[in-house]
């Protein structure tokens, strides 16, 4: 894994959470945002191989971030994750570009199997 992954949650303990996860299973961590607008920044300063980013947040939410991100790097791969498992967020979310969908809760478990099947 080359720049890791950056995971973008503005709940501190979610994003410590997946940090936790994906540590243990031997993923590096390139960084951390806490809103769309500073993923964006971190997305072009870091490059990560991988983003995870929830839906709902302060300033610029998940979807227009995605977008964002996609426009810098069309190949870029991101998974959403986020507590609102409504039908329409999560089309949205893969109209916008994201590879994957993660409801919370999740498992451990269903976090590294999204990461391994996105990054194949």
């Amino acid at each position: 894994m080359a720049n890791g992954i950056l995971i973008v949650d503005d709940a501190a303990f979610m994003r410590m959470m997946i940090k936790d996860v994906l540590s243990k299973n031997g993923f590096l961590i390139a960084g951390e945002a806490e809103n769309g607008a500073k993923a964006v920044e971190k997305y072009k300063e870091c490059n990560p191989e991988l983003v995870i980013m929830d839906i709902t947040m302060p300033e610029v939410d998940g979807i227009q971030a995605v977008k964002e991100i996609k426009n810098i790097n069309p190949s870029a791969k991101i998974i959403m994750c986020s507590a609102m498992g409504q039908q329409a967020m999560v089309i949205e979310a893969i109209q916008a570009g994201a590879k994957d969908f993660i409801v919370k809760p999740f498992q451990a478990e269903r976090i590294i199997e999204a990461v391994k099947k996105v990054l194949g």
